[in-house]
């Protein structure tokens, strides 16, 4: 955590805590979280590419919903677009609020993207690295 400790004339300290506190913050929430999700989603692969059709379209709905608001939540507390980690933090907000939105105005279309191999396993490696790269600078000691 980024702290800085400044002394008045009066000997009294202040400590200021800089914005780089929440990134830490978010990313030790995003990246383990990012890396259980893509794992276990990789592990049940089979359940998922067999999960298509109409009868699936309330839970893709659900599911772009819980990423809408997590998305939502995310660029609200952190919509930085400096150069560095923490941008991290803002693409994946933003990406799960976008892909939310997608799929809850057409979970069909959705569903037919994750029937592709190729998107799919990409899409989880990709997910994956951005997780590990989250969780490493969130739990460094070390400011970046």
């Amino acid at each position: 955590m980024a702290r800085r400790t400044t002394r008045s004339s009066d000997g009294t300290a202040t400590i200021m805590v800089t914005g780089d506190t929440n990134s830490k913050r978010l990313a030790s929430l995003l990246g383990p979280s990012l890396m259980a999700i893509t794992i276990t989603e990789w592990l049940n692969i089979d359940i998922f590419v067999s999960a298509t059709g109409s009868s699936f379209a309330p839970l893709v709905y659900l599911n772009g919903t819980l990423l809408f608001v997590a998305g939502l939540a995310i660029v609200r507390s952190h919509n930085r677009w400096l150069l560095g980690w923490p941008v991290l933090v803002t693409v994946v907000g933003w990406f799960a609020m976008l892909a939310g939105f997608a799929r809850m105005a057409a979970p069909m279309a959705a569903q037919t993207a994750g029937e592709n191999p190729v998107i799919l396993n990409t899409s989880l490696v990709v997910l994956f690295v951005i997780g590990v790269l989250l969780a490493f600078n969130g739990y460094s000691r070390s400011e970046r």
